[in-house]
């Protein structure tokens, strides 16, 4: 999956009042309310500057006129929430002033999907008064949520260090970080007050992580050793042990402390039901999440259906595959069961079998990459590097994710695996988990997103799960018909699973979130069905109690991918060719899926025109 801080760091605000890069739109200026509309996107990203200076460093352009916002990090605080919200809607309004009807191509695919990300973002400021960002995340604090979680890693893989002043600006950042946590806190205690409080094993796994940070001593804290050790690397002069161990010691630890003993003051109140419906109109927030992430008009029941019939079909074709590798006893999630306990799978759970594990991955990526030309006339620039996640956040982590690589193209994209247990990722299952992030999934396609030179900057910036997690899910599919599994029946095995994985996902997420499904209930059909590890499980199933819609985006969208290209080559016959329709689909940017079809549709126009 993309890491959702890269999705959701600008769904608070786009917004006007800094000078920001622009990016060429197209070979001519743009006239007329096209001009209008790309001088609005300027102004809107100037402004997402301002308030979320983190995001200039998530793409790699802190330096500059943007120099200023690496010492900073973003105001997290009630008064700013409110202020992003008017902000939000002012710029709606903005872009509903400009007349769509004189828009078209490309700048009408601009238009759409900028007024989707405002529209889906407005609706949820309007209706919810909890979670700080509109939908889909309704709990400022659980075990995947809260800067206590997201910030190390930020600092340590994002924030560039070259030279003494990006040391002081880490410093400035560390120093903020404190001030974010209290922030959070008061979100917290406001949304408490509305009823709105995390289920009992949210909150038990974000102690059990918090804890871990605070069992560490000062020198051994991971945001303190990140700046001690990439400093001693570039040589750069300075005391900064001492001085980050103070700044920890002063400001960050002790509004940990806070955090933590906050949850442990709300655990008492918390229940265990997992859905969204509990809390305030949460029937219409798990709704608005859906629309938030799937970026379709899809329902709750609609997707709870749609899970159940793919359970059904793709646990037949997991049974002949099975049947054909002598796997032929009990259900299909008892055989996949049987396929990971079998120890001939598993790489040793130590440190050397890790390592053994990520060569074996690399060498997955060299093979399918150089298919790549025969389903792609463009491909990406920026390199990939895959990483171990972080021990210290391993614990509720998902298994794999994806960073994007930065604008500039000096940092890669990031695929991160997580090896808490080697147990949990066999061998059989890695084919597709690094087909999804990886290549062709993930990285070919934000890379290209972020190389294509005639988008404007903010349709690099706004993610779409919908869109992206359906393409990573695409390309799974995609890497059947690249060959990647003529010889290995086992790994094809894995790429059903995981589609069968995904098809359970809508199933459990709809049924926690609208048909009152309990924890334990979920978590028995998700066993049941796939018959994943039991330790594995907990965390996808809590994950979903979480980002309520988010779990159901990548199936619906894979549909859409696969519907748009069967459209295409029903429509143009031998003129189909499938690298352009790639091209098409990808160069255009990532896109709600109600946009992507509109993409495909003038795909189609100009390739019967020849």
């Amino acid at each position: 999956m993309q890491s959702r801080r890269d999705l959701l760091v600008t769904a608070a605000a786009f917004g006007a009042a800094a000078a920001a890069p622009r990016l060429a739109v197209a070979a001519a200026a743009p006239t007329g309310e096209a001009a209008k509309m790309y001088a609005m996107f300027d102004r809107s990203m100037a402004e997402a500057f301002r308030r979320s200076p983190e995001l200039p460093t998530y793409l790699g352009i802190d330096r500059g006129v943007l120099a200023w916002t690496k010492s900073e990090l973003s105001d997290n605080s009630l008064t700013a929430i409110a202020e992003n919200k008017e902000i939000n809607a002012r710029q709606m309004a903005e872009l509903k002033a400009i007349d769509r009807t004189k828009l078209s191509g490309m700048d009408a695919v601009n238009y759409d999907t900028v007024l989707f990300t405002l529209d889906v973002q407005d609706e949820g400021n309007r209706k919810f008064q909890y979670g700080g960002q509109g939908s889909g995340a309704p709990y400022v604090l659980s075990q995947l949520t809260g800067s206590y979680q997201q910030m190390p890693d930020f600092l340590d893989n994002q924030h560039v260090i070259e030279t003494k002043e990006d040391a002081d600006a880490y410093m400035s950042r560390l120093e903020a970080f404190g001030r974010m946590l209290d922030q959070e806190a008061e979100v917290v205690r406001h949304d408490a007050g509305l009823g709105v409080i995390p289920p009992d094993f949210a909150i038990d796994k974000a102690l059990i992580q918090m804890n871990a940070f605070l069992a560490s001593s000062a020198a051994d804290a991971p945001v303190v050793k990140s700046l001690v050790r990439r400093t001693a690397e570039k040589k750069i002069d300075g005391d900064w042990s001492t001085q980050a161990q103070g700044l920890y010691a002063e400001k960050v630890r002790p509004a940990l402390v806070r955090q933590a003993e906050l949850l442990k003051s709300l655990r008492a109140k918390a229940t265990h039901e997992a859905g969204c419906w509990r809390l305030p109109d949460g029937d219409q927030y798990y709704a608005t999440s859906l629309r938030n992430y799937t970026t379709s008009n899809i329902t709750p029941d609609e997707v709870h259906q749609l899970g159940m019939d793919l359970v059904k079909s793709l646990s037949a074709q997991a049974d002949v595959l099975m049947k054909k590798a002598g796997y032929t006893k009990g259900t299909v999630g008892e055989r996949y069961r049987a396929m990971y306990d079998d120890p001939k799978q598993h790489y040793p759970n130590t440190d050397a079998g890790k390592e053994q594990l990520l060569a074996h991955l690399n060498e997955q990526v060299k093979i399918v990459s150089a298919k790549l030309p025969q389903y792609f006339g463009q491909l990406p620039k920026a390199p990939l590097e895959i990483r171990r996640v972080p021990k210290a956040i391993e614990a509720g982590a998902p298994g794999g994710y994806y960073n994007s690589p930065s604008l500039d193209g000096k940092r890669p994209g990031i695929y991160w695996i997580n090896l808490r247990d080697t147990a949990e990722v066999p061998s059989w299952t890695l084919p597709t988990l690094t087909y999804h992030e990886g290549i062709p999934g993930h990285h070919l396609q934000l890379s290209l997103n972020n190389e294509a030179g005639d988008l404007p900057l903010i349709r690099k910036v706004i993610g779409f799960s919908g869109y992206s997690e359906g393409w990573a899910l695409y390309a799974e599919n995609l890497a059947v018909e690249m060959g990647m599994y003529e010889k290995d029946v086992l790994g094809h095995i894995g790429m059903i699973h995981d589609a069968l994985f995904r098809a359970v996902r809508l199933v459990v997420d709809s049924g926690m979130h609208h048909k009152k499904w309990s924890r334990e209930q979920a978590l028995k059909f998700y066993i049941d069905t796939i018959g994943d590890s039991e330790a594995g499980s907990i965390t996808e199933i809590e994950r979903y109690c979480v980002w309520p819609g988010q779990a159901s985006s990548y199936m619906v969208g894979k549909i859409t991918w696969l519907n748009a290209r069967a459209r295409a080559k029903k429509a143009l016959g031998s003129k189909f060719d499938i690298r352009k329709f790639h091209d098409a689909g990808l160069l255009a940017g990532g896109t709600p899926l109600t946009v992507l079809d509109q993409v495909i549709d003038n795909y189609i126009a100009s390739a019967k025109k020849g």
